[in-house]
């Protein structure tokens, strides 16, 4: 391939990917717009015309919002390619390292890094404390949003400069199947994340407290044990001081799961409601949704090492992208920078798959929550937490299909409610079976 056809295929993709983006927001934009007027029957009697219209607005206001960063972010994308951005960052930290050495490699993925975290921070803090405070979200002070930039930035240096030193030692060293020994500590880093996440790096942004309601451990504690999930322990996170938005998850690995509830979900629903919100995440680990899902990254992650193995010694993929490799001596660290940049562009189109994946567990996890609680206590909870998270009813159906991980309110409690009906009998087991 020539460099130019690849030029002409990168701008080509980036274009398409732009418009098709452009057109679904427009969709989107439009079919919230055309509904906001009415709160959708099935919800009339549970959400008020006035929060209904306020997800609408909310919606529309993120929309607009995203295609503003997305022309942003590819004027960024064609500045260090096609525009040679890169090109000048790789000359400076070569001439600042005086080689393309190991510190050259590091340097120029840290620069980048860099750059790319300052062009996005205005946006973090306009979504914040613009669009977030607008709508009543945001409950971050400027202080912690910015102590919160530099921690994060503290950790990922800590964790992420010592795994890419041995990316790049590989790429350097291991010979033509660097790719695959790659693979294997990539994915061995993100196993140990997965034990160390939740009792080392999420107590540096969040204080984590033992659940001390005494009725709602008993009921959440009787419902593991009919489930047969063991947890090491049920804290409570101090999610207030960031949002007011709400949410359970469990996180860890082995004998080290947590369960974890934001302080804001606590305050909202009752303890049945709750109950039935947690048997749907603990429904997505009894279902192997995670196990899945993890299987899936490692494999979609070492079919992308391997094409990166291949295009890391091909001409065409540098000079395509604005970049002359053979001015910089070793192309290693431009080869990652360059793979990262144009994948997603490549891989656009395929995003659907994973939002189709992830409905349909979304669906199970559902059913499972529905035979191991009260049916209608999921219900009730979904009502208050799409009005109190702001999340529309009347989403598009071409643009939620494309992007959502969740199903639309009315299909995903639509589906519940014909699965068990609206007396919360939770025993029609081949109901729910035959709903997804």
């Amino acid at each position: 391939m020539s460099s130019l056809t690849f030029s002409v295929l990168f701008v080509g993709f980036l274009a398409l990917s732009v418009l098709v983006r452009f057109w679904l927001a427009s969709r989107h934009i439009r079919h919230v717009l055309q509904h906001r007027s009415a709160v959708p029957p099935e919800f009339a009697e549970k959400i008020p015309l006035a929060a209904h219209q306020k997800a609408a607005d909310y919606t529309v206001a993120r929309t607009k919002f995203s295609l503003i960063t997305l022309v942003v972010n590819c004027a960024v994308l064609i500045g260090f390619t096609l525009l040679g951005g890169l090109q000048w960052l790789s000359g400076t930290i070569l001439q600042w390292t005086g080689g393309p050495d190991m510190w050259y490699q590091i340097g120029l993925i840290v620069a980048f890094a860099m750059i790319s975290g300052l062009i996005d921070l205005p946006f973090d803090y306009y979504r914040q404390f613009r669009l977030e405070s607008y709508f009543g979200f945001n409950k971050m002070t400027r202080k912690l949003f910015f102590s919160d930039a530099i921690k994060q930035s503290l950790v990922g240096a800590v964790i992420g400069l010592p795994l890419l030193w041995v990316i790049l030692m590989l790429m350097e060293k291991s010979g033509a199947f660097w790719w695959f020994y790659a693979w294997l500590v990539f994915s061995g880093f993100q196993l140990l994340m997965l034990v160390l996440y939740p009792s080392v790096i999420a107590p540096l942004f969040n204080k984590f407290t033992a659940l001390e309601d005494d009725s709602l451990r008993s009921r959440i504690e009787n419902l593991m044990k009919r489930v047969g999930f063991a947890s090491k322990g049920l804290f409570v996170m101090d999610g207030s001081k960031r949002s007011a938005h709400g949410n359970a998850y469990f996180s860890g690995f082995g004998s080290g799961k947590r369960i974890v509830f934001f302080d804001t979900l606590l305050a909202r629903l009752a303890p049945h409601e709750i109950e039935a919100v947690l048997a749907h995440e603990l429904g997505h680990f009894k279902l192997k949704h995670i196990v899945k899902r993890v299987s899936v990254m490692f494999a979609v992650s070492l079919g992308f090492l391997a094409l990166l193995g291949y295009l890391k010694g091909q001409v065409w993929f540098y000079t395509g992208l604005g970049v002359n490799p053979l001015l910089f001596g070793s192309n290693n660290a431009m080869a990652l920078i360059l793979f990262m940049l144009a994948l997603p562009i490549f891989t656009f189109l395929l995003g659907p798959l994973s939002s189709l994946t992830s409905r349909k567990h979304e669906f199970e996890a559902d059913a499972f929550a529905a035979q191991h609680t009260n049916a209608q206590d999921l219900v009730s909870a979904l009502v208050k937490l799409y009005e109190d998270n702001a999340s529309t009813l009347t989403p598009d159906p071409l643009h939620s299909a494309f992007y959502d991980s969740h199903p639309p309110a009315t299909l995903r409690i639509g589906r519940l409610t014909a699965a068990y009906g609206n007396t919360g009998n939770v025993g029609n087991v081949a109901a729910a079976g035959s709903a997804h």
